[in-house]
């Protein structure tokens, strides 16, 4: 099932994203 797998993969993707982004940029987050 392909189209399951892609679904999965672009969620994680998304949320390794903003788990990064979030640890390598707090500064962007403070204001």
């Amino acid at each position: 099932i392909p189209g399951v797998v892609l679904v999965v993969l672009v969620l994680v993707i998304n949320l390794l994203g903003d788990w990064m982004r979030d640890v390598l940029n707090p500064k962007l987050y403070k204001g």
